[in-house]
């Protein structure tokens, strides 16, 4: 179903020849890519003044926008990074496509392609994905291409690497905190949601529900990342970020729930609260890549806030306690993801 997305006047409209406000929409389109059918958003105008058959049209500008969005869906399908998270990354090192086509050893316009229109293969995304998880990646490379820069460049570069490599040790030290309570939990099950931890998830997931929900505080978060991947796993068959829960007196509590919250990428303040005790509130962070997200996990988080945006701690505890699956299972106990099946329904 098509979406207004906004207005536009074009001084010299190409359907009609006048200057005129014309209508941009969004619907859903597909296209083949590399032999697979790819759904994307499609972006067009519309003039009013044309038949309608001959009203919709899409400028060259528009066009190359959206080939990119069924490229990008593409690469999230076949877990490539996007020509979004290929911006990032090179903006993390204040690089020019050159300068970063040149560190990887590739051709000076690789990394334009990439951006802009074509899909990389699985060898260069290897790469990408290795200097995106370490900075220490980068002096290698800047090491066995020093031919291709300066001296200034070089130093240049160093130093951005050696602010990064602070914020990389505090990040990484974060994760294997909360990954090592998860060594027993590593393959896929019925305990994790058919899905392994993935903490780029986890953190998307709480800044994604701290930008929704006013006052998050820890113990409501538990429960509505709970309600999360047990939707998901009723829908889908598949949980969304591979915790694993444990029946507790206030409901479900992910193992490790003490290293999630120390997650460097999760934005947590300690507040008095009204009555005096120390809180810790959930707030949205700008570290986390929100595009782990796929359309699907978005739907599943909105029906959940909608649900329980308005509860306070005591009120989602007590709905919670009358869940078969915490019904069923005992303190202390996991809480497998088949009893997701008998959830309430919203």
């Amino acid at each position: 179903m098509s979406k207004l997305i906004k207005k536009v006047f074009l001084d010299n409209c190409p359907v009609c020849d006048q200057a005129h406000e014309v209508k941009e929409f969004e619907d859903d389109a597909q296209v083949i890519i590399k032999g697979e059918q790819i759904t994307y958003k499609e972006r067009y105008f519309y003039c009013e003044n044309a038949d309608i058959d001959e009203s919709e049209f899409i400028p060259a500008r528009m066009a190359n926008k959206n080939l990119l969005a069924a490229r990008d869906n593409y690469r999230k399908k076949h877990h490539l990074l996007t020509s979004r998270d290929i911006v990032d990354l090179r903006k993390d090192y204040d690089l020019s496509q050159v300068e970063l086509a040149r560190l990887l050893g590739w051709g000076e316009a690789t990394i334009s392609r990439y951006e802009s229109k074509a899909i990389q293969d699985e060898s260069h995304d290897m790469m990408l994905q290795l200097i995106r998880k370490d900075p220490l990646t980068i002096l290698d490379l800047l090491e066995r291409n020093s031919s291709k820069f300066t001296d200034s460049e070089k130093k240049a570069i160093q130093n951005k690497v050696e602010q990064n490599l602070e914020s990389y040790g505090r990040e990484n030290l974060s994760r294997q905190n909360l990954t090592s309570n998860y060594v027993g939990y590593l393959d896929p099950s019925d305990q994790n949601g058919q899905t392994s931890l993935n903490i780029d998830k986890i953190e998307a997931v709480i800044s994604y529900i701290a930008s929704r929900v006013n006052n998050l505080h820890k113990v409501k978060l538990m429960k509505l990342l709970w309600y999360i991947d047990s939707i998901s796993v009723k829908q889908t068959g598949q949980a969304i970020t591979g915790l694993v829960y444990r029946h507790e007196e206030m409901g479900a509590l992910p193992i490790g729930h003490r290293n999630l919250v120390a997650l460097n990428n999760v934005n947590t303040r300690e507040e008095l609260s009204n009555n005096g005790y120390e809180m810790i509130h959930f707030y949205p962070s700008d570290k986390v890549k929100m595009s782990v997200l796929t359309k699907a996990d978005k739907k599943i988080l909105d029906t959940v806030i909608k649900k329980f945006k308005d509860f306070n701690a005591k009120s989602i505890i007590d709905y919670m306690h009358q869940e078969i699956a915490y019904k069923e299972t005992k303190p202390n106990e996991i809480i497998t993801f088949n009893l997701a099946k008998k959830l309430r329904e919203f």
